[in-house]
């Protein structure tokens, strides 16, 4: 399905959902003076390259800004990079625990629209893919794994006769997730639900139980009836 990583919100999920990102945006934040990759990687241990790679992820998602700055000797300027100030970046971490907290009054209200706010996101994520024919189980949930994984959830699928199951090992919203998990972890419900309705998927009941352990959620695809 081309297209649904470039949403913000997708590009928000990426960015954050690594633990190196997060590293790098860690010590942007720290540091007064902007830093090129090559500091950022003797600081992290990781290749120039990789913290270019990662640099510009964050770049994209709008955390990480990032300019050429002329050197003391003769040769080409050098890139530098600094994290955009949170208020500029909305607020993030911030934003999604308010925006979880008063979504609406009651507990059992939040789920409903944070449930239908995921199907939402769905739709928009796979707008470009149309309404393709019906599909298996297998391949809607391969699809739905590959999906869960470029929006940064690590998953793996785990496949028997009886239920698919997604074993997602890291989440963008954790922090979020620990504080409001009837709206949160409701959003990723109603995203996997929501894409197993566009891609055409047999009536499959889907289940996400989260915290299973303090670092893995776990997706239950179990064929209805």
């Amino acid at each position: 399905m081309s297209g649904r990583g470039d949403t913000p919100s997708a590009q928000m999920h990426l960015a954050l959902a690594s633990r190196q990102r997060r590293r790098l945006l860690e010590l942007l934040r720290a540091g007064e003076a902007p830093r090129d990759a090559q500091e950022l990687g003797a600081a992290t241990g990781l290749h120039v390259t990789t913290v270019r790679f990662h640099l510009d992820l964050l770049r994209r998602a709008g955390l990480v800004d990032s300019h050429s700055q002329p050197r003391g000797t003769r040769g080409r300027p050098r890139t530098v990079y600094t994290a955009v100030n949170q208020a500029e970046a909305g607020g993030y971490p911030a934003l999604t625990r308010l925006l979880a907290a008063h979504l609406a009054d009651t507990a059992e209200a939040r789920v409903v629209r944070a449930e239908q706010a995921g199907m939402d996101w769905a739709a928009e994520l796979t707008a470009e893919a149309g309404q393709p024919p019906q599909v298996s189980a297998q391949d809607a949930a391969r699809t739905v794994t590959g999906l869960f994984a470029d929006l940064g959830f690590d998953p793996e699928l785990v496949d028997d006769e009886a239920h698919c199951q997604i074993r997602l090992h890291a989440c963008p919203f954790r922090d979020a997730a620990r504080a409001n998990p009837e709206v949160v972890c409701s959003v990723h419900l109603g995203l996997l639900r929501g894409t197993l309705t566009r891609l055409g998927a047999p009536p499959t009941t889907a289940r996400l139980l989260p915290f299973v352990e303090p670092e893995l959620c776990l997706a239950q695809l179990t064929p209805a009836g």
